[in-house]
């Protein structure tokens, strides 16, 4: 079977997850892993190997421009830092490989605009790596919300995306570090409160946000965010993101004849059963009763080969193996970046801003 040859650059934990998920594809590898640091890379590639081991190990590699310049890599996965991504995906994509692009996938909306120009000219894929999006249980939520019944005509959105970061993590990690990771909690959770309602609402951008940052660390990256999205015909949208808060990722979308809820829309909960609530209300005759059922499908929620992460990489490679280029993944994702930003633009200016 043919097999898509990723090279990781950068040896960033997330790639962990998804060296188990490229293992699980059944359709992709890893071929190699780059680091300025060529040790660093070698232990990587053995600690990942111990716990999911293709058949020829990846090759370690001591530059970025080695992962590049390789023949035996035919896509990029990027868990770069964001400030740090234009650069490299536009020098991949001129390269001539596809890339799998982790969030937020840029410093602002121009940036990711290059970035998926340069993809587009050179002829190859560009996709963000948002899990949920290759979920099965999303194609039960879309017949749900488009059945007319069950929700009715969407009104309001409201997700909230948070976990409570240790002393260590605001000491160190790279989503508090200004210089790395400016956006904070909403590029890193809020991103995918955003993607939800932005899908939810069939990629119709808002008219305009109004957002607040709760908490900041000294160098003024969020870490405690809120925000309103305003959408054309009444409909409005509530996130919230925190490296604070309770650890929560649930979303609920209401409308006039009911509401549907995700406990777990980002990562779901372990087991081999994904699934939402519905709640709404019955006529029987003259009673009005009320409704509510759970709506599941058979997936795993983690490491398994039917896991939306597997899936991720599967589709990923089949639509490379395919020979044309998937114009709606980068569209999704420039369009969160566009919102996103005009969430962080309201937040400093402390007033509206519209798209």
């Amino acid at each position: 079977m043919k097999k898509l040859r990723f090279g990781y650059l950068s040896t960033a934990n997330i790639g962990r997850k998804n060296w188990k998920a490229i293992f699980n594809s059944g359709n992709c590898v890893v071929a190699a892993v780059a680091s300025r640091d060529l040790e660093r890379s070698r232990k990587y590639i053995r600690d990942c190997q111990a716990e999911a081991p293709f058949e020829t190990p990846p090759l370690a590699l001591g530059s970025y421009e080695e992962l590049l310049a390789s023949k035996n890599v035919d896509a990029v996965y990027f868990p770069l830092p964001t400030t740090l991504r234009r650069e490299w995906v536009v020098r991949a994509a001129e390269a001539g490989k596809h890339v799998l692009c982790e969030k937020p996938c840029a410093g602002s909306a121009a940036d990711l605009a290059a970035m998926i120009s340069a993809c587009r000219k050179n002829k190859v894929q560009f996709m963000d790596g948002v899990m949920f999006m290759h979920s099965q249980r999303l194609a039960r939520v879309r017949e749900t919300l488009d059945d007319g019944v069950s929700v009715g005509q969407i009104k309001r959105i409201v997700s909230q995306f948070s976990f409570p970061g240790s002393e260590a993590f605001f000491r160190g990690n790279i989503r508090v570090n200004a210089a790395l990771e400016p956006a904070g909690c909403l590029g890193d959770l809020g991103w995918y409160d955003i993607r939800f309602t932005l899908w939810a609402l069939d990629w119709r951008l808002p008219r305009e946000v109004s957002a607040r940052t709760l908490a900041q660390t000294d160098s003024s990256v969020p870490t405690d965010f809120s925000a309103e999205l305003f959408f054309d015909g009444g409909i409005s949208a509530g996130l919230y993101c925190s490296f604070i808060n309770f650890r929560q990722q649930w979303v609920n979308v209401s409308g006039a004849k009911g509401y549907l809820q995700i406990s777990d829309f980002v990562n779901p909960f372990y087991g081999g059963e994904l699934g939402f609530e519905v709640v709404n209300i019955l006529q029987d005759g003259f009673n009005l009763l009320p409704n509510a059922r759970r709506v599941t499908v058979a997936e795993h929620g983690h490491g398994h080969p039917t896991a939306q992460e597997s899936n991720m990489f599967r589709n990923f490679a089949n639509q490379v193996f395919s020979g044309s280029l998937n114009d709606d993944w980068p569209m999704w994702a420039l369009k969160t970046q566009q919102v996103m930003d005009a969430c962080l633009e309201s937040a400093r200016r402390n007033s509206p801003v519209k798209i």
